[in-house]
C-alpha cells in the first residue's frame, strides 16, 4: 500500500518546483523531469532521473546563503543585538502552562478547514454568518455546496469541543517531551529518528517526515534522512515540531533554535530547518517579552539574515506596519508567493506573522487573523498560539478559548493516550536549566 505522499508523479512535481525555488540553473534537468512527470517511467528510468536530481541537489545544498548544517547557520545568523530579559521563575508554570492551552487551541480551531485558502474560508463564514471570526468556528446544519468542513467538525466547531482531539501537530510536541524524559537535553538527532519508528504509525505522519521514516528505515541517519530524495524538504513539517524547544528554554531564544535544529535536520533542509528554528526562537522570547514584534526578530535573529524565509519574515513585517487591514497584507503574500505549496514554510510562517502583527497582541483577534488567512490553518494557529500563551500566560488566556478544552489532549504517542494539559506542563518545567 504506497503512502499518499510517495506516489512518483508527486514527487517529481514537487521536486521540480523546489528545484526551481532553490535557483537550480541546470535547465536539462528541469525539462527532463517536466517530460517525465507525463509519462510512465520503468523503474530504471526512474532511478536513472532521480541520481541526476541528486547530483542537482548537493551542488545546491553548497549555497552559502541558505546552509543545512548547525556551524554555518549560526555563523550566518545576526543573533539578538543585546540580551533578553531574564524569565520570572514565579510566572513560569503558568506561562508554560498558557503556551500549552494555547497551543492546542489554536489547533482546535485550525482542524475544521485545514488546507482551505482564504476565500473559501471567507465565503463558508459569511454563509454561517461569522465573518469575520471571532470564535471557533461554528458548524452549520447543513453544508453549502463546497464548503463542508472537515469530518473533526464534530469535534472542533463551536460548541463541539471537549478536549484537544489528536492531531499530528500537537502530537510532536507530546514527542518532544517525550524525548526530553527519554534522553534529555542533549538528545541527538538520531534520538529524534528512533521516537518516530517507536511512536508513530507511518500512515499517520506525512510530506518530509514520511520520506525520513522510510530513509530512517533504510539505515540512513540524520541529516541524509533529511537530504536523500525528499522534495518536502523545506515544507511546514518541521516547524509544527519547534515549539517544545522553546518552552523549555525560556528567555533564551538561541539555545531554543540550537535544541530545534537538532529536531528539524532529520527531515528538513535550509529554510525547512529554519522555520522550526524561528519558530522555537520565537516562542522562547514570548516568555520575556510582551511585544510581537520583538517577538519575530528574536526568531529571526537566530537564521540565516539572507535566507528566503528571513526576506519573507521582513517583508511581512514591513507590509504589516503600511496596512490598515490584515487583507492588505494577505494579498501582498499572496503577490509574492502566487504558485507556492499551501504547506510550504515560507508562506505559511508570512501568516503567522501577518496574525501576530495585525492581532496586536490581541489572543482573539490573532488566532482569527492567522485563520482567515487559510493554508495550513491548524499548523499556523497552533504556533501562533503557543506563542502568544507563553507571552500571555494561561491566566490571563480568554476563558471561551480554553475552557472547552477541558485541560485535556488525545495523542497517538505511546504512554500519553488521554493526557492532562496541565499535567503535561508541569512536566515540560522540569527541563527548563
Amino acid at each position: 500500500m504506497q503512502h499518499q505522499d510517495l506516489s512518483r508523479e508527486k514527487l517529481l512535481k514537487t521536486e521540480l518546483k523546489n528545484l526551481h525555488d532553490e535557483g537550480c540553473r541546470d535547465l536539462e534537468l528541469l525539462a527532463l523531469i517536466e517530460e517525465s512527470i507525463k509519462r510512465s517511467l520503468s523503474g530504471e528510468e526512474y532511478e536513472r532521473l532521480w541520481r541526476k536530481i541528486d547530483a542537482a541537489n548537493q551542488n545546491l545544498l553548497k549555497d552559502e546563503k541558505e546552509p543545512s548544517d548547525l556551524e554555518s547557520i549560526q555563523n550566518s545568523s545576526p543573533g539578538l543585538s543585546q540580551p533578553l530579559p531574564q524569565a520570572n521563575q514565579s510566572r513560569l508554570e503558568d506561562k508554560i502552562y498558557g503556551a500549552w492551552l494555547a497551543r492546542c487551541a489554536g489547533c482546535t480551531l485550525g482542524k475544521p478547514v485545514e488546507g482551505w485558502p482564504r476565500e473559501k474560508i471567507r465565503q463558508y463564514l459569511q454563509a454561517a454568518e461569522s465573518y469575520p471570526l471571532r470564535s471557533y468556528i461554528p458548524a452549520m446544519a447543513q453544508f453549502p455546496e463546497g464548503l463542508a468542513l472537515w469530518k473533526n467538525y464534530t469535534e472542533t466547531t463551536l460548541g463541539n469541543i471537549t478536549g484537544m482531539v489528536r492531531d499530528d501537530d500537537i502530537d510532536y510536541t507530546v514527542l518532544g517531551l517525550k524525548a526530553l524524559e527519554t534522553y534529555g537535553r542533549d538528545f541527538s538527532p538520531l534520538h529524534i529518528g528512533r521516537l518516530w519508528l517507536e511512536n508513530l504509525p507511518y500512515n499517520s505522519i506525512f510530506t518530509a517526515e514520511v520520506i525520513a521514516y522510510r530513509n530512517l528505515i533504510n539505515e540512513l541517519e540524520p541529516p541524509q534522512t533529511a537530504f536523500f530524495r525528499n522534495p518536502y524538504r523545506e515544507f511546514i513539517g518541521a516547524q509544527i515540531r519547534g515549539d517544545m524547544w522553546g518552552y523549555v528554554n525560556p528567555g533564551n531564544p538561541h539555545k531554543a533554535a540550537e535544541m530545534a535544529f537538532r529536531d528539524a535536520c532529520v527531515s528538513h533542509t535550509k529554510n525547512g530547518i529554519y522555520g522550526e528554528m524561528w519558530a522555537a526562537a520565537c516562542i522562547a522570547a514570548a516568555f520575556v517579552v510582551d511585544d510581537p514584534r520583538e517577538i519575530i526578530r528574536a526568531g529571526l535573529a537566530e537564521i540565516p539574515a539572507d535566507c528566503r524565509l528571513a526576506w519573507a519574515i521582513r517583508n511581512t513585517m514591513e507590509w504589516c506596519g503600511q496596512a490598515s487591514t490584515w487583507e492588505e497584507v494577505y494579498d501582498r503574500i499572496i503577490a509574492a508567493y502566487p504558485e507556492m505549496s499551501s504547506i510550504h514554510v515560507i508562506n505559511n510562517t508570512c501568516l503567522i506573522v501577518m496574525g501576530l502583527l495585525m492581532g496586536k497582541g490581541i489572543f482573539r483577534d490573532t488566532l482569527c487573523i492567522t485563520l482567515m488567512g487559510g493554508m495550513d490553518t491548524d499548523c499556523t494557529c497552533a504556533t501562533a498560539g503557543s506563542m502568544l500563551g507563553a507571552m500571555l500566560g494561561a491566566d490571563r488566556l480568554p476563558a471561551e478559548w480554553v475552557d472547552p478544552l477541558n485541560d485535556q489532549l488525545q495523542s497517538m504517542v505511546n504512554g500519553f493516550g488521554l493526557s492532562r494539559i496541565s499535567d503535561l506542563a508541569r512536566r515540560t518545567r522540569n527541563f527548563i536549566s
